[in-house]
């Protein structure tokens, strides 16, 4: 596991992490997000061991990333697909990290080609695209065959069919029983392949609930079709729920879909569509981050 415990960081007069204070589990892909600003990535350069807390402590496996001998057969990690040097090749790059943590030349070649790079493996990584070098970046995070990982916008820079390509990544990673803590701003994407989250603002802890839990808590209404719509809203209004009509079918707040249900069978009323709608994670995170924002902009105008 990854264990933040009662972290906080400060530079200067600036606190950048608060008090913050979540477990990251095994089995599950967890969603680290936060405005710009919020401490996400000083969080994580903390569990690495790349800063130093004020108070409070950031363990893997219940110990500090830097006691760790052979870190990365225990933690991968990608915070900048940037840092890597432009002169050395893929393979020579993974060779060096290989190398430093025990790890042999099969595993470089095994991980440049689970990420698709084979083929380039002896290109100067200068001349490598934005995606490619998230590509690398990952390489080395899983060169050690960790069983925790570590992710800081890792789909910055990928096209589509490498955003499907570490969605899938993701999901089997966990689904192996490792731990695997993805930071990005890329909604749409978490909301495909986070099954936990942590929210953070301020450098302090808003959320920390399953994606699941986040959408039934922002709920927005009930999509309902019956076999007697006239009647069956008229009981619901009884009952003080807000009904509008919606084409053939109508929306109900204000009561849940058990309530409903309940209610229509009591009066005899047959369904034929229940379905609670919520908020998107997008959504969501904007109204649980609305007091965070730490860099807003003005609106845009359109001029004719």
């Amino acid at each position: 596991m990854i264990e933040v415990k009662g972290l906080t960081m400060r530079y200067g007069r600036t606190v950048a992490v608060d008090d913050l204070t979540f477990t990251v589990k095994p089995g599950l892909v967890t969603g680290f997000l936060g405005p710009n600003g919020a401490g996400k990535s000083t969080t994580m350069r903390a569990v690495l061991g790349l800063e130093i807390p004020a108070t409070g402590e950031a363990l893997v496996d219940g110990r500090a990333y830097v006691s760790l001998r052979r870190p990365m057969r225990t933690m991968g990690a990608l915070l900048d697909a940037g840092a890597v040097h432009g002169g050395r090749t893929a393979r020579a790059h993974l060779g060096c990290l290989a190398r430093s943590n025990g790890i042999g030349a099969r595993r470089v070649s095994a991980v440049l080609d689970q990420v698709g790079l084979a083929d380039v493996a002896n290109r100067r990584i200068g001349g490598f695209s934005l995606g490619m070098k998230q590509r690398l970046g990952i390489a080395a995070a899983l060169l050690g065959d960790p069983a925790v990982l570590m992710f800081d916008e890792p789909l910055n820079g990928l096209d589509p069919e490498g955003i499907r390509w570490i969605r899938g990544l993701l999901r089997s990673l966990a689904a192996e029983g490792r731990t695997v803590l993805l930071s990005s701003h890329l909604m749409n994407e978490l909301a495909l392949t986070a099954d936990h989250v942590v929210v953070i603002g301020r450098g302090r802890l808003i959320a920390d609930t399953t994606t699941e839990a986040l959408a039934t808590r922002f709920q927005r209404d009930v999509l309902v079709r019956a076999a007697y719509p006239e009647r069956l809203t008229e009981l619901l209004r009884a009952h003080g729920a807000i009904v509008t009509s919606e084409g053939d079918s109508f929306c109900v707040r204000g009561m849940g879909v058990d309530r409903i249900g309940d209610l229509a069978l009591g009066a005899g009323i047959a369904l034929r569509e229940l379905t609670p709608r919520s908020a998107s994670l997008e959504e969501a995170f904007m109204e649980l981050t609305e007091d965070s924002i730490e860099y807003g902009a003005l609106p845009a105008t359109v001029t004719a």
